[in-house]
């Protein structure tokens, strides 16, 4: 510590030659914490890196030393040493929709039972966007990539031959070389279809068709519930397709409008995710219509609004916290050996029977 003199205020009668102490305001370093707790610096630092081989009398000297000195672990020079960050970054298309934001929540949780925090980043519905991030340099700040793609397509491919370890999630790719944890579209939609098809309901009609979309979650949904319409006997009417480019509650209200105002009959609905339909119950309490008695709605993703909705939402969980702890460990596996084969992981699906249906 070192003092200097401080000058009396004029008119002061204090003296003028007291001392001010200057604190140190250096942090401390492993070497202090080795000098306090008399041991080596390696030694505190598998301490503070919870390695399993250290005596116990020693890691209570050493975290005694740590607490009095306020030792506090530098995480620039610990990503230098190691070359990890101990963060993951986690892509969704678009927060606003509860699907990811419920599925972010998940995969932080599990991230932080792991000792990893989350970096989330939103493409936007923008597959220049989504190519962009794949080389990103702010992926230099995480050990891995959580990637959730809806715009990229077919021949989009080679943009995931990266550098950076990644999953995959969701269904817009199907690339071997690259591991992929998914939901079951095409058995939850045919069973949304078949719960609907057991109640009676025959004039069932969707909400959320992509006109032409084969690989991705519109295009399975809807194949599901046509295998289930084909199973049990039930002719398919096209204008029952309700068209919804994006699954937001405005879509599903609209949707639901052109059913409503074409005349076309039916008795029940299954919407390609929860939004959507609670969009199209809006529409249909609007109308007059009664849910489930006239009209029953199954949604799809088990959102938390659907419990607290009027009627609340029948709906299909596609295992969002199954998904996430999977693709968490998944992307672990792949930081820690680059060289074990890519797997593709589906996560099980279950229907939550509330009273809209």
């Amino acid at each position: 510590m070192t003092a200097a003199p401080r000058s009396a205020a004029p008119g002061s009668t204090e003296a003028a030659d007291l001392p001010v102490v200057l604190t140190d305001a250096r942090a401390s370093t492993l070497r202090d914490v080795a000098r306090l707790a008399g041991v080596s610096i390696k030694t505190v630092s598998n301490v503070v890196n919870d390695y399993p081989h250290v005596r116990p009398d020693t890691r209570q000297r050493v975290m005694e030393a740590v607490r009095e000195l306020d030792y506090r672990p530098n995480p620039t020079a610990r990503t230098l040493r190691s070359g990890r960050t101990g963060a993951l970054a986690l892509a969704v298309p678009e927060l606003r929709l509860p699907y990811f934001a419920e599925l972010a929540d998940e995969v932080i949780r599990a991230a932080d039972r792991r000792g990893m925090a989350v970096i989330v980043e939103q493409t936007n519905l923008d597959r220049q966007r989504e190519v962009d991030l794949l080389t990103s340099p702010r992926l230099r700040m995480v050990d891995g990539l959580l990637f959730s793609p809806l715009e990229m397509g077919a021949g989009d491919e080679r943009f995931l031959e990266v550098d950076t370890p990644l999953v995959l999630l969701g269904e817009r790719l199907f690339h071997p070389g690259v591991d992929h944890v998914t939901m079951r579209n095409v058995e939850g939609a045919r069973a949304a279809t078949e719960y609907l098809l057991a109640r009676g309901r025959r004039r069932i009609a969707v909400v959320g068709v992509h006109p032409g979309e084969v690989i991705g979650s519109a295009g399975l949904r809807l194949r599901g519930y046509l295998e289930a319409l084909a199973a049990a006997g039930v002719p398919v009417d096209e204008r029952l397709l309700g068209v919804a480019g994006l699954w937001h509650l405005r879509q599903g209200d609209e949707a639901m409008r052109s059913l409503l105002q074409s005349g076309v009959a039916f008795d029940g609905v299954f919407a390609f995710n929860d939004t959507l339909a609670l969009g199209a119950m809006h529409a249909l309490h609007l109308a007059g219509v009664r849910v489930p008695e006239d009209v029953a709605v199954v949604g799809f993703d088990n959102s938390d609004e659907g419990l607290y909705s009027s009627p609340s939402l029948t709906t299909i969980d596609p295992g969002r916290g199954e998904i996430a702890e999977r693709a968490v460990d998944l992307l672990l596996r792949r930081i820690a050996d680059r060289s074990v084969p890519p797997q593709r992981l589906e996560a099980g699906f279950r229907l939550v029977e509330r009273s809209s249906a």
